[in-house]
């Protein structure tokens, strides 16, 4: 079983930066990938970016790049998402997930197995 915990979110005005951090813990010794997903108000759940599990590889979605950074933390299965130059329409729930690490990076809600509750941003204009 695998824990996924995010903290991080808030309130933000336009332009401004918040930076989400997640955890996923386990009792194995299992590498797992993390992503972070999100979803708007009456929106769908959708990709925002992804790290692999030795942080060599990450892939974001193009409404992200140049803004956005994923990166690993220095404790096992910790992820970071630092979001700059924040707009309004960035306002979401944002969810971190695992995969684990013996499947590939990938970037679809049903390839990861493990998610978080949840926290949300919100951008003021």
């Amino acid at each position: 079983q695998v824990q996924v915990v995010e903290s991080g979110g808030g309130l933000v005005q336009a332009g401004g930066s918040l930076r989400l951090s997640c955890s996923a813990s386990t009792r194995t010794s299992r590498n797992y990938h993390m992503a972070w997903f999100r979803q708007g108000p009456e929106k769908e759940r959708e990709f925002v970016a992804a790290i692999n599990y030795s942080g060599g590889l990450t892939s974001y979605a193009d409404f992200v790049k140049g803004r956005f950074t994923i990166a690993r933390g220095d404790a096992k299965n910790t992820v970071y998402l630092q979001m700059n130059s924040l707009y309004p329409e960035d306002t979401a729930k944002y969810y971190c997930a695992a995969r684990n690490a013996i499947y590939g990076l990938g970037q679809r809600i049903h390839d990861y197995d493990y998610w978080g509750q949840g926290t949300q941003v919100t951008v003021s204009s």
